[in-house]
């Protein structure tokens, strides 16, 4: 290396030693120690020469095959438009013609940004960098691969044409759906070759790049718009199309094909050519939480991962969501999440009723991380613990919805935390106003059909689901205080800005919720008060073998006194023995809570025994959409169909589990079932049993607490037949938008068969608070800048 390029190189990195000097002098020193041959280049690396990572069932059967290549489109660098060209470099790097490889300023710029916590459009990374990472020397975050890449791109500038540069990288770059490069890209999301891609077209796969999974138009298409519309506003600004092109392709809005004809002109995005896959939901939700932990290497590093997923358990899931959903039509879809109180372990997901079907590629099972509204960020009381970058956040594509009332048991932990009884009593009128509320819109808070309950219990107002008493509750004990008390729970979601945001109706449920979250943090009482956090993940293997992450023998946090998270569910139990519901009875101990959102628009129940804790939940997939004559049922509340599903699940998943009480020890599991007869080949692949010091879960029904042994090896049969799933890559998942929760939310009450048909004999008593609908509003933050 010259002296000129390696004094230039230190020169640049010098700039930021003001800010970290530390790195800085790794960086230098990494310079000298790993300069490129003059006018070489190493060889780049072949497509495909990474390792497969496997997935297994918690029996050790193959479920997927995480991989790092699927479909690629070849292409003429003379046919991508030009448009699409300057999209990118708008967005990745606007000095793209002018700088050497690496663009110091562009690095300090980014490096100041992150430091003082703005937002910013494109990370310090140019373009040539990046293709020198995706060819090179790969994704490692370390300061030794930085400085490479930074040598190296340097040097590629010197001896390789831009517009080569540029070709090589866009036909190699990941645009999620599977699709590596531009050409596969526009046939996946258009059905159209590269060449004939339109402006707003352009825009939105050059969108794409920072993180394909947070703005992928078919999983997350809100946020896939705003990016759109974001990288044509900066190519107008950069002076790459005139205000007339501006206009005319913002106005294309973004329009899945999957929901019908669109209205007027659009960008239309077509749904995948894929098949189904065997459990999809899971498998989908593995992937995501992979990809937060270990990016890249979860497609290309040989990674062994043995999940929590049992089979039985996952099939009476889908047998029981399937069956609830016979005789409705999309858009009404149910979710359902069931795991292990004392263990975290996941049993069994199911996002949706069709993974495969045209835009079914949302995991409804998972929620979304919403970003507190500007107008509110400098007064937040508690704030959300995914908000924190270093959290194991999981989204799915959905939004979370509204929980209704089954919100109410983190209101009644907080209350019996701070001492109150169950038995305290309060007026449970028919209309309660909320104290220093000005105007008529928004101040009252009713029970359902106005009915009165006159003076209630906590236990009898939870069983009855008293909005009313709910609201005298938390103006006792505190809105913050109950928002710290689902959060330290287990809802990632939950924030407060109290009283600017939230007021007495966060009792009853305004804030959105995902089922995964729900079952989790039902089954800290569940589990007295101790937390083991959800996970899908028994362990992880490197392709040395060597262990990435053990979650058998984790321990779990205390987040609630064991004699409140009893009383908990004693009160809890009435709801199921005596409440609104009694649809959910199995005949056995258990614990849990009807919820029903604002104008019927989402239905749950949430509930638990000793061994399982599962969320079912039940609304419109598109939008919050009132849930009316659903299967015979005029209003669908947390007490009819979802209490229901709830029974016909557990039933099921119990059965040969002897029934315990709460304050009982834990039934031990039984034993595994024989394997099934093994069919004709194909042969399962092999993998390495952990090593015999390390206890290991050797069960496939839900134990209530973790069973184990002396590690060996987990027998397959030689010729079982497998139905394996390969996923292909999408970035980590991250960004979100502001959380918009209407205000207020409503929820069931007592029986009344005077007035119903027999169907409908759960169906709820309470009345929403007035209040706006659940909204929306997309702010984009791509959570892995380069």
């Amino acid at each position: 290396m010259s002296r000129r390029t390696l004094a230039s190189i230190t020169a640049g990195f010098l700039t930021l030693a003001a800010l970290v000097p530390v790195a800085v002098a790794a960086l230098v020193a990494a310079t000298l120690l790993y300069p490129p041959p003059l006018d070489e280049l190493p060889d780049p690396r072949p497509p495909g020469g990474s390792q497969l990572s496997r997935v297994y069932d918690i029996n050790g059967r193959e479920i997927a095959i995480f991989r790092e290549f699927d479909q690629r489109v070849p292409v003429e660098p003379g046919a991508i438009p030009e448009h699409l060209k300057q999209a990118v470099i708008s967005m990745e790097d606007r000095t793209f013609y002018a700088n050497s490889g690496v663009d110091f300023q562009g690095a300090l710029r980014a490096l100041i940004a992150n430091v003082r916590g703005q937002e910013i459009t494109q990370g310090g990374s140019t373009i040539t960098q990046q293709y020198v990472k995706n060819a090179y020397v790969g994704t490692e975050r370390t300061v030794e691969r930085k400085l490479k890449e930074a040598v190296l791109a340097r040097q590629l500038d010197r001896l390789v044409d831009k517009d080569e540069i540029l070709f090589k990288y866009l036909d190699g770059v990941y645009l999620g759906s599977d699709a590596i490069g531009v050409g596969a890209a526009s046939m996946s999301y258009f059905r159209k070759p590269v060449s004939e891609l339109t402006l707003s077209e352009s825009a939105l796969l050059a969108g794409l790049i920072p993180a394909p999974s947070d703005f992928e138009p078919r999983g997350n298409p809100d946020d896939a718009e705003a990016r759109r519309v974001l990288v044509l506003d900066t190519m107008l600004d950069q002076g790459y199309i005139t205000p007339e092109e501006h206009e005319e392709a913002v106005d294309l809005d973004l329009w899945l094909t999957a929901d019908g004809p669109a209205p007027r002109e659009s960008t239309l995005v077509h749904p995948p050519k894929e098949g189904a896959d065997e459990y999809p939901y899971f498998v989908d939700y593995v992937r995501r939480y992979l990809e937060s932990q270990y990016g890249q290497a979860v497609y290309a590093g040989g990674l062994e991962i043995r999940t929590t997923l049992d089979p039985r358990l996952q099939a009476d899931a889908e047998r029981t969501v399937s069956e609830a959903l016979d005789g409705t039509a999309p858009p009404v879809e149910m979710a359902l999440v069931s795991l292990e109180p004392r263990s975290g372990f996941v049993r069994a997901m199911v996002g949706g009723r069709d993974f495969a079907a045209t835009g079914g590629q949302v995991n409804l099972a998972l929620g979304k991380c919403h970003e507190a509204p500007p107008e509110v960020r400098n007064a937040i009381d508690v704030a959300a613990s995914c908000w924190n970058p270093d959290a194991i956040s999981v989204e799915g594509g959905g939004s979370g919805r509204q929980p209704g009332s089954s919100w109410k048991p983190f209101v009644l932990a907080a209350a019996l935390e701070q001492g109150m009884p169950d038995t305290k009593a309060y007026s449970a009128p028919s209309t309660y106003r909320i104290p220093n509320c000005l105007g008529d819109d928004n101040c009252t808070i009713n029970n359902y059909e106005g009915s009165a309950g006159g003076r209630a219990s906590l236990r009898s107002a939870t069983a009855r689901s008293y909005n009313t008493v709910y609201a005298q509750v938390i103006q006792d004990v505190g809105v913050p205080e109950v928002g710290a008390m689902a959060k330290k729970l287990g809802i990632s979601s939950a924030w407060v800005a109290s009283p600017e945001r939230h007021n007495l109706e966060y009792a009853l449920g305004s804030q959105e919720v995902s089922p995964l979250d729900m079952a989790s943090a039902y089954g800290v009482f569940a589990a007295n008060g101790l937390r083991y956090p959800a996970t899908p993940v028994l362990w992880v293997k490197d392709a040395n073998g060597e262990f990435l992450e053990d979650n058998r023998d984790r321990q779990p946090e205390r987040v609630l006194e064991e004699s409140v998270a009893y009383n908990v569910t004693d009160v809890l139990k009435g709801v199921i023995t005596g409440g609104t519901g009694t649809a959910a009875d199995i005949g056995r101990p258990a614990a849990g809570k009807t919820g029903t959102a604002q104008e019927w628009r989402d239905a749950w129940f949430v509930g638990y025994t000793p061994t399982l804790s599962t969320a079912v939940w039940i609304g419109d997939k598109t939008k919050p959409t009132s849930l009316f004559n659903i299967k015979g049922v005029s209003r669908v509340t947390g007490g009819s169909i979802p209490a229901a599903t709830w029974k016909a699940f557990m039933t099921e998943a119990l059965a040969g589990v002897p029934p315990s009480d709460f304050d009982e020890p834990p039934p031990p599991p039984p034993p595994p079932p024989p394997p099934p007869p093994p069919p004709p080949p194909p042969r399962v692949p092999t993998f390495s049993p952990p090593p015999p010091t390390v206890a290991t879960t050797t069960t496939t029904l839900p134990p209530t607490t973790t069973t184990t042994s002396p590690a060996r090896a987990v027998p397959l049969p030689s010729n079982e037949s497998t139905t394996t799933s390969t996923i292909v890559p999408r970035n980590p998942t991250g960004g979100g938008s502001r959380d918009g929760a209407g205000r207020g939310s409503r929820d069931e009450d007592r029986d009344d068969d005077q007035t119903r048909d027999p169907d409908e004999r759960t169906e709820s008593r309470d009345s929403p608070s007035s209040g706006g609908d659940e909204t929306t509003a997309t702010t984009v933050r791509p959570r892995n800048p380069r």
